[in-house]
């Protein structure tokens, strides 16, 4: 026997002293499942020192006994006229992408056809003559171009072309060309062999044998021709076996564990006395009976714990012997499903816990917290696909075109008993319709991107949103191309984190996430032990966010967003009372109760996250955005104002109050801090709410930690002026500290603990840190703003203009999602200027960018404390810590 040659098979393993590159990849891949003792097909490798200069007379002593040795095992002979053994020819290069072709079914002669015809019935009979006459024929094809033969060439590409259309083969398009016609297959098999002959050398169907070595020698002869075979390429030649040969016979396909789930339970079909899937009707995988089940228990588990990932196998039963055809690598696999598999490799210490944490992409875990559509129940949709994605999910619900047409269909089923599932579809939304979308299952707007308004509160509320840009609204249809919907009307949306969304018409079946049994709550915890100093934390403007946040691990409430408080709806004409009161004992009554309201806010927060610190952000939107901005919520105003004051108001007055408070630029204007200068009572309940919840905590032994952040400063005076308050000639302004000094006395308590600090959200700010730092113990970075006022490009417009500024590389990337280098430049200096000053200074950001795991590693590299984000997006921002702590251990 040549040293050149290799058998193997599930029983005989080639040597370790054969070097591995001989055998080319898929040689390699069959001598690793032979050492695994798998029921392969049994076959030899020619090895590639051999495969360029073979002549098919002198090798033939060598491989018609290993012909017959693998006969022995499969219970066929090759050349057999009435039950012949078919081969492949597997073309095993040394490298991961080849153009050279898979080749079946040798062994169909003249002398074999018809014995095979009478187990497969003649029609398949002669669709396997095609198929191995196509693979010659590429062979053939390459020889004639190398040969520069082009008229044989040319007839042998127009042959394979026809060919393909017999055999249901597409192109890159997967559609036949305008004048292309599906070829039938209707001839017979012989009549094939005599056709396609004079393609291939003289007696290629005159016997089994002949046809294997006229092969073998076609091929080594092509190797030759080849300046780039570079003589590293094998031959692997195996038997075929068919799920379509007699009544004990199947074919199947199954993954290692279900693909959705990561449930560690075969997934999969097979198909009785068929050679595949196709047009067959498959039964489920754990009805192959116990004993192939068994096997194919062990194949795929195995496979699973030595390439550490879920597996899809091909197998095929022929006369009852279970034969493994195929594995590979799967691509459409849920991250659920990726992450129990970690797991489970962990807890039995196949791969250890830091593995565990670098395996998995952080924003990948978008998707383990929202439902996700089985895509089987939406083939028969009507459907429209694109947009930008602005929170991952899978909703479906009614489509309702505004705040309030949305919030009364909702009284209204929940009266009837009916389904609550709504879904709020505007060309935009604004702070009023935080109200909607928080009880909504998903926002779909036309303007925006993934750093719009309802795209971050939909992330926060852990809701669905896609931005659809081009969607018009008219007299309540909505049109997006070629797909309308009414009020009403059902829809789903499906925004992946990978690929491209879609919105259907009408209502997806959902599988709904688990993040118990899904494993996540392990994986959190897993990662939290890799994490040191950095932490995160959440932004949360209600206990139940707040909640939500610390079971998937954040560290305290980096935001906590008073002016989302004020929206609800027994709030905002409270808040309205308030803005429109002339007389300062009315304003002080509506302040009264929009005191205690806050009170209860904060003392939920902070009785949540007890023992963390909980930064609450003082009022920072415009007053315009709290005014009534139609006739419904005018007319609510005016039945508040008579139903609570006694006091008639008249559209027009109301109207003449909104006007006054507009601005033509609000993000500039009269908001956050500014408010508090011209408006302290608001500030000051503000403060009295946060303190009176802090010191009642505090009765009950719970650790309360509130931080008090004023947003939008510009200069230390302000910050100074609001948190110490200040006297000039014939005014005060009563500071922070005083406001709970007095609060103190009244109550007679020590002190509780707290921080004053602010946003630095403004470039001058970032200038000014080192002089803002003496007044404030922390600076929390608002990256949203900072990006808006460094770059000069708001965030809900910038998308108009994106695809022209990246078409010519005038920006990289979207700057709301990654922090462009300029505002990151910012950060950097604000924070080594600020701890210039005070050197315990603790620096954080807060925002969606902390959700970017590249933004995570730059504030980690900044000497930053930590990051905040919505609830759903804290789990993201753990995984990018974690994986960054790795990262710094390896350096």
């Amino acid at each position: 026997m040549d040293k050149r040659i290799h058998f193997f098979s599930q029983k005989d393993v080639i040597p370790k002293n054969v070097a591995s590159e001989l055998l080319g990849i898929r040689g390699r891949q069959a001598n690793e499942f032979a050492e695994l003792k798998f029921p392969i097909l049994p076959g030899f490798i020619i090895d590639t020192t051999l495969a360029s200069e073979i002549d098919p007379k002198l090798i033939r002593k060598d491989v018609i006994p290993l012909l017959n040795k693998v006969s022995s095992l499969v219970g066929k002979d090759f050349g057999d006229s009435a039950n012949p053994m078919l081969l492949k020819v597997v073309i095993s290069s040394n490298l991961a992408i080849t153009t050279y072709p898979t080749l079946h079914n040798f062994g169909l002669a003249k002398p074999t056809i018809n014995g095979f015809s009478n187990w497969v019935g003649k029609d398949f009979a002669a669709h396997e003559v095609l198929f191995l006459v196509r693979g010659m024929l590429k062979i053939e094809e390459r020889i004639k171009e190398l040969e520069a033969n082009a008229k044989l060439q040319a007839e042998i590409s127009a042959q394979l072309k026809m060919l393909d259309s017999a055999l249901g083969i597409r192109g890159p398009s997967n559609e036949l060309g305008k004048e292309e016609k599906q070829v039938k297959i209707d001839k017979s098999a012989e009549f094939y062999m005599d056709f396609y002959a004079k393609y291939f050398p003289k007696g290629f169907f005159d016997t089994a044998e002949q046809q294997i070595l006229i092969t073998l020698g076609e091929i080594s002869r092509m190797f030759q021709m080849d300046d780039q075979n570079d003589n590293d390429t094998a031959l692997m030649i195996s038997p075929m076996v068919y799920g379509n040969y007699g009544r004990d016979s199947c074919s199947g396909a199954y993954f290692s564990r279900n693909v959705v789930t990561g449930e560690k339970i075969l997934q999969g079909q097979f198909f009785r006395e068929k050679f595949n899937e196709s047009g067959s009707a498959g039964q489920p995988i754990e009805r192959i009976g116990a004993q192939h089940l068994k096997e194919l228990q062990r194949i795929a588990w195995t496979l699973e714990d030595r390439f550490k990932e879920i597996r899809q196998i091909r197998f095929t039963v022929e006369n009852g012997k279970l034969w493994l055809i195929e594995q590979r690598l799967v691509d459409q696999k849920s991250t659920q499903a990726d992450l129990r598999l970690l797991l489970d490799l962990a807890g039995r210490k196949i791969i250890d816990n830091a593995t565990v944490i670098k395996s998995i992409e952080p924003l990948r875990l978008n998707e383990i917290l929202h439902p996700v559509i089985d895509s089987a129940s939406v083939k028969e949709f009507k459907s429209w696909k694109g947009g930008i994605a602005g929170a991952p999910g899978a909703a479906i619900g009614r489509v309702y075109f505004s705040t309030d047409s949305l919030l009364e269909a909702l009284k209204v089923a929940q009266q009837k008993g009916e389904d609550t599932r709504f879904i709020l579809v505007l060309e935009s939304s604004f702070a009023e319709d935080v109200k909607a979308i928080e009880v909504s299952t998903g926002v779909l707007t036309a303007e925006g991107g993934y750093s719009a308004h309802a795209s971050v509160v939909a992330r926060q509320y852990g809701k669905v949103s896609l931005v659809a840009l081009g969607m018009k609204i008219r007299n309540k249809i909505a049109t997006l191309g070629n797909l309308s919907f009414k009020e009403g009307d059902y829809i789903t949306l499906n925004v992946p984190f990978y690929g491209e969304s879609n919105v259907y018409l009408g209502t997806a079946k959902l599988i709904e996430p688990n993040p118990k049994e899904s494993g996540f709550l392990d994986f959190i915890k897993l990662t939290k032990g890799f994490i040191k100093k950095f932490h995160v934390r959440c932004n949360a403007d209600t206990p139940r966010d707040a909640a939500l946040a610390l079971s998937f691990g954040a560290d305290g409430v980096g935001l906590c967003r008073t002016e989302h408080m004020f929206f609800q709806e027994n709030r905002i004409n409270v808040f309205r009372e308030m803005l429109l009161s002339t007389v300062p004992q009315d304003r002080a009554r509506a302040l009264a109760k929009l005191q205690v309201m806050q009170r209860e806010d904060f003392y939920g927060i902070l009785k949540v996250m007890a023992g963390k610190e909980v930064t609450i952000r003082l009022l920072d939107s415009p007053l315009h955005e709290f005014m009534p901005h139609n006739e419904d919520e005018i007319q609510s105003l005016i039945d508040h104002m008579q139903r609570v004051k006694k006091v008639k108001i008249s559209k027009a007055e109301i109207t003449t109050s909104v006007e006054a408070l507009h601005e033509f630029n609000p993000m500039l204007g009269h908001r956050g801090c500014r408010i508090a200068v011209s408006y302290p009572e608001i500030y000051a309940m503000q403060v009295r709410a946060i303190f009176e919840a802090a010191y009642k905590l505090r009765s009950e032994k719970i650790d309360a930690r509130p931080e008090i952040m004023i947003p939008i400063i510009m200069n230390a005076s302000e910050l100074k002026l609001i948190a110490y308050g200040k006297k000039i000639e014939g005014s005060s302004y009563t500071g922070i500290v005083d406001i709970e000094e007095e609060l103190r006395l009244q109550k007679k308590a020590k002190p509780v603990e707290y921080q004053i600090g602010t946003m630095i959200e403004l470039p001058a700010a970032a200038l000014g840190a080192g002089e803002i730092a003496k007044y404030g113990r922390f600076f929390s970075f608002g990256t949203n703003d900072l990006t808006q006022t460094t770059l000069g490009i708001s965030r809900d417009d910038f998308t108009a203009f994106m695809p022209d500024y990246t078409l010519f590389d005038l920006i990289v990337g979207n700057p709301f999602s990654t922090l462009d280098p300029r505002v990151r430049e910012l950060i950097a200096m604000a924070t080594e200027r600020g701890r210039l000053t005070r050197p315990d200074l603790v620096c954080g950001l807060c925002g969606e960018h902390g959700a970017n795991p590249a933004n995570v590693r730059f504030c980690m590299d900044a000497g930053l404390d930590y990051v905040s984000c919505s609830p759903y997006s804290v789990p993201i921002a753990l995984l990018a810590v974690a994986q960054a702590e790795l990262e710094k251990a390896q350096d």
